[in-house]
Formats: C-alpha cells, sequence, structure tokens
C-alpha cells in the first residue's frame, strides 16, 4: 500500500494525525499490520504522563517515510498497515485496563494481523501478551533499562516494574528463549539482575550491549530461535540525552543511534507482536523521543516486511 489512500499526497504538518500517515481503519480485512494506541499510564512508580504517548507518537512520526534504505525494503509495499487507533482503557483501572488491550489485541491477531503497540506505561505489555494466546509461550525481546522482574511494587503484584515476572507465570513467555537488552542504572541489592535468571530468561547490561552490538543482538536471536517472536522497547533504554521524554530515565544509555542498529541486527525472526512504551510528551523537548519511537516503529515493520520476503532459507 501506499502511505495515503488520495490520489494528492498531504504534506507531513497536515491532516489528521495517524501513525507514519496510515490510513484509520477498524476493519481490518485483508490487514498485515495494525497499530494501536494504549493510553494508560496507571501504574508509574516515577513520572507519570505515558497516556498521552500514543497521540506524541503519531504526531512524531509524520516524517516516516515509505523506504528504509538500511534495512532494503519498502515496508508498505509488502504490508497492508492501518492504524486500528486507541484501546479503550480504563483511567484508574489496571485490571479492567489489561483486559481491554487483552480484547482489542486478541481481535488483531485473530484477524491475521500483527499488531504494534505504542504505549502507556510498560505494564501494557502484559494486556498484549495475553492476546496474543494463540503464538503460544513467545520468546520476548526486551530493551530496557529495567528488569520488570520484581514480585511487587508497593504492594502492587501488576506494575510497569512486574510485567514479565507476571509473563512468565502466566505462561504467555518462553524464558528460556527469551533476552533482556541493555539493563543498568543503580539498583536496590547486588542479586537485583538474578530475577531475571531465576525465571529462567538471559540479561545483557548497557555495557555489554555496547561493547558489541553484533554479538548483543546475536545473542538475543539465537535464544529466539525457531519460536515466534515479539518485541517490546521500552525508550528508557536509550541514554535521556536522546529520549529524554520518558518516565524513568537512566544516565548511560545506548544512543538513539545503536538502538536502531541493535535492532536491525535482530534479522528476520518469526515476529509476532511489537511495542514502544513509556514515552511522556511533557518531558520531550522538541519532540526528539517521539520522532524516535516514531521511527522505532518503522525499523520494527521492516523487520517484519523482511521476514515476509526472505526465502525460508534465510528467514531461519
Amino acid at each position: 500500500m501506499t502511505l495515503h489512500e488520495t490520489d494528492v499526497p498531504l504534506a507531513a504538518f497536515a491532516g489528521v494525525p495517524t501513525y507514519a500517515r496510515m490510513p484509520h481503519r477498524t476493519d481490518l480485512t485483508n490487514v498485515d499490520v495494525a497499530v494501536l494506541g494504549v493510553p494508560f499510564d496507571g501504574t508509574v512508580t516515577f513520572r507519570s504522563g505515558q497516556r498521552f504517548g500514543p497521540r506524541a507518537v503519531r504526531t512524531g512520526s509524520s516524517t516516516v517515510g515509505g523506504y528504509n534504505p538500511a534495512q532494503q525494503i519498502d515496508p508498505f509495499s509488502v504490508l497492508t498497515c492501518v492504524d486500528h487507533g486507541d484501546v479503550p482503557v480504563v483511567p484508574g483501572n489496571t485490571q479492567r485496563s489489561l483486559a481491554a488491550i487483552e480484547r482489542a489485541v486478541a481481535r488483531v491477531v485473530a484477524a491475521g494481523a500483527v499488531p504494534l503497540l505504542f504505549g502507556g506505561d510498560h505494564s501494557c505489555t502484559l494486556g498484549h501478551l495475553r492476546g496474543m494466546r494463540r503464538h503460544g509461550p513467545v520468546a520476548v525481546i526486551d530493551f530496557d533499562a529495567h528488569t520488570d522482574s520484581g514480585d511487587n511494587y508497593f504492594g502492587e503484584r501488576y506494575s510497569h516494574g512486574t510485567w514479565f515476572r507476571r509473563a512468565v507465570e502466566e505462561e504467555l513467555v518462553s524464558p528460556e528463549h527469551s533476552t533482556l537488552l541493555g539493563l543498568r542504572g543503580s539498583i536496590d541489592s547486588p542479586d537485583g539482575y538474578q530475577a531475571v535468571t531465576e525465571l529462567g530468561a538471559a540479561y545483557l547490561t548497557t555495557d555489554q550491549v555496547a561493547a558489541d552490538l553484533a554479538s548483543a543482538a546475536a545473542t538475543a536471536r539465537e535464544r529466539a530461535g525457531d519460536r515466534p517472536v515479539y518485541v517490546t522497547f521500552d525508550l528508557d533504554v536509550i541514554d535521556p540525552a536522546f529520549a529524554p521524554g520518558t518516565g524513568c530515565p537512566e544516565p548511560g544509555g545506548i544512543t538513539s543511534r545503536e538502538a536502531i542498529a541493535l535492532l536491525r541486527a535482530l534479522g528476520p525472526l518469526d515476529y509476532v507482536g511489537f511495542d514502544v512504551v513509556e514515552l511522556i510528551a511533557e518531558y520531550d523537548p522538541a519532540a526528539v523521543t517521539a520522532v524516535l519511537a516514531g521511527n522505532l516503529g518503522f525499523e520494527m515493520l521492516s523487520l517484519l516486511a523482511r521476514r515476509r520476503t526472505v526465502s525460508p532459507e534465510v528467514a531461519s
């Protein structure tokens, strides 16, 4: 498909904002990718405002073009992509919001499409994974400064800091095929990362990732193997110098250039879902984080398009 369904293209600053100027459609017939906004930030433990993330990323993505020269593909010519609108979350109610996300994603998956979500806080990922149960336990590749593997935060079991543990417990995730990339920052105790390995997943710190991007991507790719793959991207994995508009910024992260290179290096895996979360427009001077989030989504679409076009031998 083209970026527009009209004969006369609109300038990037014109028109009703949709992700990458995709058509807004509720009908999922013959759709390959459905973008969903998840305006929920009810579980955050520091900065709030992620509920405005989907709106910001749609505006920030207005300059996304059609062709990806680095991945050598035009994802919009391979994939029929639509902006499916926002999930009707319930402000202040985590369980009902997670259920709404699950229902929305399940409809997308049942239609044969791949969901690409823009949050919202990272708890949204749990609802997304619940909506993809038909894929079985998936391999998660999680770009994140934090483990999100705690048992509870302030006594709450459902939080943006516990979603990964809950997903493993609910058998939505295959931990032995999953990798967390970019952990860093101060933690509560010397064994703060131990929760990840106890759950059966692997992790690489920011220092390890930055030292060898290709090796880090290879680790995640090899662990995923032939499992269905879900990529979740918490913007706090990136140094706040490049992505200030996020909820729990941690100094010393990877650059936006490194993040994009790392995504591209994952290659043509069996992708079944994506998300980009924790964008806060209020803390985002010049919309640099929103623009980055929009481009991360484009890189994800390019990965999926490449998977659809390569031979089975290359894909495996």
